[in-house]
């Protein structure tokens, strides 16, 4: 992909992950499901592979946090998500190996991940019984939001060649 053309992709992807994740909420648990940024995760994994994908969680992320309306625990989740889901799609070829691999990326590892971080930066206590439902919650509806686009734009199978 042309460098300019993937900048302009992956700036896309930072712009509707930062500005969705405001029009699209739920409270989950003890925390804010925005599954806008697993859409975008698994979207970007898809389309443009690992790196990018992980950059991009990274930036919205932090224009979230910058803005005030992201917490810090945004980042190990997101990050990871991002990571897993395009490595999986970039090794089976399919994209719901990308919404799986956001799930677990988030859903799990990141909340297990979030724990010390939270209590690090945030002063929280909370265990990762607490971080685990929240993030699960909000990486499947993401997941199932980004396969779904990513499906209907591939057209009926979410079969993609390689990166």
């Amino acid at each position: 992909m042309h460098r300019t053309r993937l900048l302009t992709t992956m700036a896309v992807f930072i712009a509707i992950g930062t500005i969705g994740s405001q029009l699209l909420w739920f409270p989950a648990g003890i925390a804010k499901a925005y599954p806008v940024q697993h859409a975008v995760n698994v979207m970007a994994a898809v389309t443009l592979g690992p790196f990018p994908a992980v950059v991009i969680a990274f930036m919205i992320g932090l224009l979230r946090n910058m803005l005030g309306i992201g917490t810090l625990i945004a980042f190990p989740g997101g990050m990871i998500g991002a990571l897993l889901a395009g490595l999986l799609a970039r090794k089976f070829h399919h994209a719901i190996w990308a919404a799986a691999g956001e799930i677990v990326g988030t859903g799990i590892i990141g909340a297990f991940l979030s724990v010390p971080f939270a209590k690090l930066f945030l002063g929280s206590n909370d265990g990762a019984m607490f971080f685990v439902p929240s993030f699960l919650v909000s990486s499947v509806t993401g997941a199932c939001i980004g396969l779904i686009i990513v499906s209907r734009l591939k057209g009926k199978s979410p079969i993609f060649p390689p990166h």
